[in-house]
């Protein structure tokens, strides 16, 4: 296997293979550009994106976005982030229909090994989903491997390091689950952001 089927995968890999690290400089290029362009032009600065980053129907981000590769993201229709959303997109990062971020929010899918010799000689990863209808709230991290469910609110300065089950409000560090979401409940205001 290369490196960058190693990674796709979620085994170790070495990030300093000349594949990958080039791969990495094209999507810092694409961010950068994204970043710069004109914010009154949100079609130009989507189409930036959409030359790496997969998405369905209307999606919108603020800038800046910070992604590692671009090409192992997928959003659903109707998305949105506020500014600062960096994507550490090592495996698949799969973010579902009508879901808002909030600003500051980082979703890993990079993770690195506890012992510190096997640190310097590779990295690992594992896929992220978040279902339809999910907010997370203003400074929220999302670890490697985690499922959020659909219709989720994760509160604002959440540390996301397991499941999170559909119809759920979940706060802390770690994110534990505080209530279930009812069909006819109004907005939750905990989010923030």
């Amino acid at each position: 296997m290369t490196e960058k089927e190693k990674m796709l995968a979620g085994l170790a890999y070495s990030g300093r293979d000349a594949e990958l690290v080039n791969d990495r400089k094209e999507a810092k290029v694409m961010c950068h550009r994204f970043n710069l362009a004109d914010p009154r032009d949100s079609q130009a600065r989507m189409a930036i994106l959409a030359e790496r980053v997969q998405f369905s129907g209307d999606a919108h981000m603020e800038p800046s976005f910070y992604c590692d590769y671009g090409y192992n993201i997928v959003l659903g229709a109707n998305f949105y982030s506020n500014h600062n959303l960096t994507i550490l997109d090592v495996c698949k990062v799969t973010i579902g229909e009508n879901a808002f971020i909030g600003p500051n929010v980082m979703i890993s899918a990079a993770s690195h090994p506890i012992d510190p010799v096997e640190r310097l000689h590779g990295e690992d990863g594992a896929p992220v989903w978040i279902g339809d209808n999910v907010w997370l709230g203003g400074n929220v991290a999302v670890l490697p491997g985690v499922r959020i469910g659909h219709n989720c609110v994760i509160g604002a300065g959440s540390v996301v390091t397991r499941d999170i089950p559909d119809n759920s409000v979940a706060v802390g560090n770690p994110c534990r689950v505080v209530r279930e979401i009812t069909p006819s409940e109004p907005s939750a205001v905990m989010a923030g952001g």
